[in-house]
């Protein structure tokens, strides 16, 4: 579907302008909007959300087309979150969309209360979870299997010997880096990342960082080599476009990165030890076909895992064997045949 760019302008609670890419116009139909908290370019999850809905538009048209088409927005609201709910709200207000879609675990909380506002509104979220609004679907991942076996993985690198992985020291110590405090990150990823370490080696001491927003890339880098002169020698960052101030100073310094969300070992061969993945494009495109088809219950929300195909660990790519020692792969490969098999159970994420 080629793009192009539409400025949007609503005022719902105030005058808010911004940039949208929208599909050529439709005859009639249908209206899409994907409402990316943040810019897609560079935001492997906003990336994955806007390519999965895209694509299942494209489908549908193909296959339906005519005075059926149905025309798709891609919204990018910025990054910074405080006009979030703002611009949110201009879009509901405006009328013109059947559903909105988004991703971002602060999502479902702002999209509730536009539900009473504007009761036609239909939301569809993913990667966030709220039940029993009439108006609202959700579709959240399974991050605490996500997180525990990507800290399983740091603690079994930084306890290794720097014989078997270069840049380990003898110091047992790793980090989160995040961009911000949200629900999930503090009550799932990190103690869930905490929870993986201290499964490989109960001494381990885990760090938490904020860069404060998701898109500093040079505070990232600083934070990153703080902590490295600290003694810490993996980190985990989930800061948007500031983590590639984190890869940066892993290059520069000589340290590990662990990586969340998509398969992240060609960001920095050598340096990177692990990837989890949330497989947010499938999951994009089949919702979007199942709006399309009618087949959507609102007022549910769901949760998928390893079990259901939806979250993965990357375990086949050449980087990845090339980096980690042999020991450290196996003993994750199993970790990860646990859950999968249902072997391990890890409690539940609520």
């Amino acid at each position: 579907m080629k793009t192009n760019k539409l400025l949007l302008t609503a005022a719902a609670i105030a005058a808010v302008f911004f940039f949208a890419s929208c599909s050529k116009a439709e005859k009639a139909g249908r209206k899409i909007a994907v409402f990316v908290p943040g810019v897609v370019s560079g935001n492997p999850v906003y990336e994955m959300l806007s390519a999965g809905v895209t694509e299942a538009v494209d489908f549908y048209n193909a296959k339906h087309g005519g005075a059926g088409e149905v025309k798709l927005s891609v919204i990018e609201a910025g990054t910074n979150q405080a006009e979030w709910s703002t611009k949110l709200t201009a879009l509901a207000a405006t009328g013109e969309y059947d559903v909105i879609f988004s991703s971002n675990p602060s999502l479902p909380e702002l999209a509730a209360p536009l539900t009473s506002k504007f009761p036609k509104q239909k939301f569809i979220i993913l990667d966030g979870y709220l039940a029993g609004n009439k108006n609202i679907a959700t579709v959240r991942y399974n991050q605490r299997e996500q997180a525990y076996l990507t800290g399983y993985a740091a603690g079994l690198v930084t306890t290794a010997p720097s014989s078997v992985m270069k840049y380990a020291n003898a110091q047992k110590k790793i980090a989160l880096v995040a961009a911000q405090e949200y629900p999930v990150m503090n009550k799932i990823i990190f103690p869930s990342f905490v929870e993986g370490a201290k499964a490989a080696d109960s001494e381990i001491t885990a760090e938490f960082r904020i860069v404060g927003n998701w898109y500093d890339a040079s505070k990232g880098a600083d934070i990153a080599k703080g902590l490295y002169a600290e003694g810490v020698d993996v980190i985990l960052p989930i800061a948007g476009g500031a983590s590639q101030g984190v890869i940066a100073a892993a290059k520069e310094s000589g340290f590990y990165i662990a990586w969340f969300d998509n398969n992240g070992f060609s960001k920095a061969p050598g340096h990177v030890i692990s990837s989890s993945v949330m497989e947010q494009k499938k999951n994009a495109y089949e919702q979007t076909l199942k709006f399309l088809e009618g087949k959507t219950e609102f007022g549910t929300a769901q949760t998928l895992g390893i079990k259901d195909g939806y979250v993965d660990f990357i375990l086949d790519d050449p980087a990845f064997t090339e980096t980690v020692g042999e020991d450290i792969r196996s003993r994750l490969e199993q970790v990860y045949a646990d859950i999968k098999n249902g072997k391990l159970v890890l409690s539940s994420q609520d």
